[in-house]
């Protein structure tokens, strides 16, 4: 069965994409992280990223709760776990040193996702107008046997592992792109700078 997707539909005022949100210790853009908030079925921070999704909430904290924090907790400052500890979220230590917060807290949306059957064949529309120029595919703990079309370096049979082959800096050559995957994966992609936009 083929899963059609157009994955910045969740941007728009009229998308009903529903998504997993994974926040990183990253700088988030206000606008986006609302509509993606508000779009997201589970919500999770990777250690550090807790904190970051702390402060873009100041002053409605209660409201933006995150499903759980993974992670060896060497980045949230301890005050910002104590309350999220306090308002019910569940944190995962995943103490593991061989592989990084980001891959952890992968790993577990993966478990926490898995009942759903998104593995297989995706076709992704991606002409909203939203997005950036880049984009990528990321395997998710075990390696991935790839073939992709529309892409500018198509995969074909490919194994995507890390430590081998892991395409994160590709590009569209059409507006419609199609992955078969035989294990998770992420696809990750840029949006557009709104005000250069």
């Amino acid at each position: 069965m083929e899963h059609v997707f157009t994955p910045l539909e969740c941007l728009l005022p009229t998308g009903n994409l529903k998504i997993c949100l994974l926040i990183l210790n990253q700088p988030l853009d206000k606008g986006h992280f609302h509509h993606l908030w508000s779009k997201a079925v589970l919500r999770a921070c990777a250690d550090g990223g807790a904190n970051r999704l702390y402060h873009i909430t100041e002053g409605n904290h209660e409201s933006f709760l995150p499903d759980y924090i993974s992670g060896d907790f060497d980045s949230i400052k301890p005050d910002i776990k104590e309350y999220y500890k306090s308002q019910g979220c569940e944190l995962i230590e995943t103490p593991d040193q061989d592989l990084t917060d980001f891959t952890k807290c992968l790993q577990i949306l993966q478990q926490k996702t898995e009942k759903k059957g998104l593995q297989g064949k995706h076709k992704l529309y991606v002409n909203t107008g939203l997005e950036g120029k880049w984009c990528g595919l990321i395997p998710v703990g075990n390696s991935c046997n790839v073939v992709t079309t529309g892409l500018k370096w198509n995969l074909n049979r490919s194994v995507l592992k890390f430590g081998t082959l892991v395409s994160t800096s590709n590009t569209y050559e059409s507006s419609v792109v199609t992955i078969e995957t035989d294990n998770p994966l992420v696809w990750t992609m840029g949006i557009k700078d709104q005000e250069r936009a």
